[in-house]
């Protein structure tokens, strides 16, 4: 058994406990009541080519490195995010191994106007429906836990919801699949979920496998702007940072340094492509 189905195993067990205390009606009865999604994919894109933006993680633990932070007031947390700059929150929900909670997201939720992942370990539509009635407007979907037809029903539900999803990959083939989904933002994730192992090249490795025309998401392995900025020299768009974040003194100027310093990469990395079209012509 892989790192993830162990994980799933867990995350199964937990949903099947949720769904005894709360149906999907009356989720339904609550995603009728709510705000409408907030649009994640324009949030994401940011407002030029030469922007990168940051999904800034309220994350108390991981598998990989155990406890993290552990972020009395995750609502405080995210509001320092967003005054940095944050274009989008994540918030892990799953319990077992990241400490999270759906009580973190409705705290988050209450604090921030920025659009809001749902960040979790995606195998059920009913855990679909749970992200929207606590106000999410974006969740994760994993190629490497979900067959074709469970991630083509899953990315319907969620446009059906008014939200988004990234797609998360981690091999070429991964990437085929989200493509051919029609993923409008895909994740490249650089930590293999099945071994925990992490290598921040592996990211540029898959460049030439990316699709264009989807918002790319560069995921894990940041720990300073350095990450961010090798990320964005290789056509990342968006980073996820977590663990770099959670364990700052100073969030609010970290995301602000994390933009910077992918804003200046990206900068060079769309010049050298001009470049290269215009030699090519």
């Amino acid at each position: 058994m892989t790192v993830l189905d162990d994980i799933i195993a867990g995350v199964r067990e937990d949903l099947h406990a949720r769904q005894r205390e709360v149906s999907l009606e009356e989720l339904k009865e609550r995603v009728a009541s709510v705000s409408p999604a907030r649009d994640a994919l324009s949030a994401l894109r940011g407002p030029a080519a030469s922007t990168v933006e940051i999904i800034a993680e309220v994350k108390r633990a991981s598998p990989s490195k155990g406890d993290l932070s552990d972020i009395p007031e995750p609502a405080a947390l995210a509001h320092e995010y967003e005054a940095g700059g944050a274009a989008a929150i994540s918030v892990l929900t799953e319990g077992r191994r990241f400490k999270g909670s759906l009580a973190d997201l409705d705290a988050v939720r209450s604090a921030v106007s920025i659009p809001l992942l749902r960040k979790d370990f995606t195998i059920d539509p009913y855990m679909i429906w749970e992200a929207r009635a606590h106000g999410a407007d974006l969740i994760l979907l994993i190629v490497a836990a979900l067959d074709d037809e469970q991630l083509r029903e899953y990315l319907e539900l969620t446009h059906r919801l008014g939200m988004n999803a990234i797609v998360e990959t981690h091999t070429p083939e991964e990437i085929r699949r989200a493509a051919d989904l029609g993923a409008k933002i895909i994740g490249v994730n650089v930590r293999n979920l099945k071994t925990l192992e992490t290598d921040n090249t592996h990211f540029s490795s898959l460049v030439e496998h990316l699709p264009e025309g989807p918002v790319i998401v560069a995921e894990s392995g940041v720990a300073g702007p350095e990450d961010v900025a090798a990320y964005a020299s290789s056509g990342a768009q968006v980073v996820l940072v977590g663990e770099a974040l959670v364990r700052n003194r100073d969030p609010r100027e970290a995301v602000g340094d994390f933009k910077n310093s992918g804003r200046k990469a990206r900068t060079g990395y769309l010049e050298t492509a001009q470049n290269e079209d215009e030699h090519a012509e």
